[in-house]
C-alpha cells in the first residue's frame, strides 16, 4: 500500500508545495512544530532512511540544504534544523525546521495550527526565495 507521502506525490493528496525536482519533493508539514516547518522526501517510496542508495541520499539532502536556504531566507529564525525521524511515516523523509532555540525542535511540542489561507501563504513565500 501506498504511503501517504507517494499519494501526495501522485497528487492523489493534496499538498502546500515548496519546491519539487524529478526526484525530490519539499512540502509544508501539517502538523509544524514552528512556521516553515517543511518535509523533504524523495519521491520513490523507501521506508527507512538508511536504506536510500547513497546516489539518492546526497541528493536528497543537497534539495534539502537548498529548501532550507529558501526556508531561512522566508521565515524569520535562528537557524533552519534538519530531524530525521523516520517512524510516522513509511516513506523516508527529513524535517527542515526554522526555529530561535533548539527547544522549538522538540516533537513533544504541540503542533501549531495555521488555517489553509496561511499554509498556502507560508508555501508562497519560501518559493520565492527557492532557487
Amino acid at each position: 500500500m501506498a504511503s501517504i507521502f507517494t499519494k501526495i506525490v501522485n497528487g492523489e493528496i493534496p499538498c502546500y508545495k515548496i519546491a519539487e525536482t524529478p526526484e525530490y519533493l519539499a512540502f509544508l508539514d501539517i502538523r509544524p512544530l514552528h512556521k516553515g516547518h517543511t518535509l523533504v522526501i524523495p519521491k520513490q517510496e523507501i521506508d527507512y532512511y538508511f536504506d536510500l542508495d547513497d546516489e539518492t541520499l546526497s541528493g536528497l539532502m543537497r534539495f534539502a540544504k537548498r529548501v532550507a536556504i529558501a526556508i531561512k531566507s522566508a521565515i524569520p529564525c535562528n537557524r533552519v534544523g534538519v530531524a530525521v525521524v523516520g517512524d510516522e511515516v513509511p516513506h523516508a523523509h527529513v524535517h527542515l525546521i526554522p526555529f530561535q532555540t533548539v527547544r522549538d525542535m522538540l516533537f513533544t511540542n504541540t503542533p501549531l495550527s495555521f488555517s489553509p489561507a496561511e499554509m498556502e501563504a507560508i508555501a508562497a513565500s519560501v518559493r520565492e526565495h527557492f532557487q
